[in-house]
């Protein structure tokens, strides 16, 4: 039985985490192993965070697990990350049915291989009325190309110029009815945010961490959500504190 948390020292729970899950080629190629190895030990991985966000309360988690960019990749490299999200989705779905989880795809589906396509459609449409934890898998996605489509949309629905705001735009990007996440992790120490939710990550508070994805436990999810709570979200304003002295 997993601990139960210290709720004296998670003041705040963010109702929406994104993860950068990054790091998993360097661990692996830390301890002599293929890249691919990293990959699959970042897949095992995932399943302690989702436990980990039921157990603290998020209700959103965002995952970035394959970029547009990705494809430019060595060729054994994506077709063995696509063979793993296939090998996943058939081991992992019934369970994360059962636990209450609601699967959503960000992304295109265009270039992945016919089966995965079904597979991926399939898993959103069985877990569509679940309600415990929203988990959204960012999948041959871009933040870029996200406003790109957006813009088309609109464009293709007539919308006029002076009648785009920015809670329009919001109805038309992929993250569509989700809020925006509250906080974005990013693993391995990079300070970039790398084509990720550029959109709806426009005030989130980043946490990034030096530890590889494989690595990123619950212990250190929960230290994320920690620091979390320590921050004041001023949103472009003056923060509490400053409010409190003037008043």
């Amino acid at each position: 039985m997993a601990p139960k948390p210290k709720t004296d020292e998670l003041t705040k729970i963010p109702e929406h985490v994104a993860i950068i899950m990054d790091g998993n080629g360097r661990w692996a190629t830390s301890r002599g192993l293929p890249r691919l190895a990293g990959h699959r030990a970042g897949t095992e991985n995932l399943r302690r965070i989702i436990r980990a966000c039921v157990e603290f309360g998020v209700k959103y988690l965002t995952i970035y697990a394959f970029s547009t960019e990705n494809w430019g990749r060595p060729q054994e490299e994506v077709e063995g990350l696509l063979s793993i999200v296939q090998d996943v989705i058939g081991r992992e779905l019934n369970e994360l049915h059962r636990e209450g989880v609601r699967l959503r795809h960000l992304g295109h589906l265009d270039r992945l291989p016919p089966t995965l396509q079904e597979n991926i459609l399939d898993a959103v449409e069985l877990t569509h009325n679940n309600t415990r934890l929203t988990l959204n898998v960012a999948f041959n996605y871009g933040g870029r190309d996200e406003i790109a489509c957006a813009i088309r949309s609109m464009i293709e629905d007539g919308v006029k110029a002076q009648d785009v705001t920015p809670e329009l735009v919001d109805r038309y990007l992929f993250t569509a009815g989700v809020p925006d996440p509250d906080l974005i992790i990013r693993t391995s120490g990079e300070m970039r945010v790398s084509n990720f939710l550029i959109w709806q990550g426009a005030y989130s508070e980043l946490y990034i961490t030096p530890t590889y994805w494989p690595d990123f436990d619950r212990d250190e999810f929960r230290k994320a959500l920690v620091e979390y709570g320590r921050r004041d979200r001023r949103y472009g304003r003056v923060s509490t504190a400053d409010s409190a002295q003037k008043a």
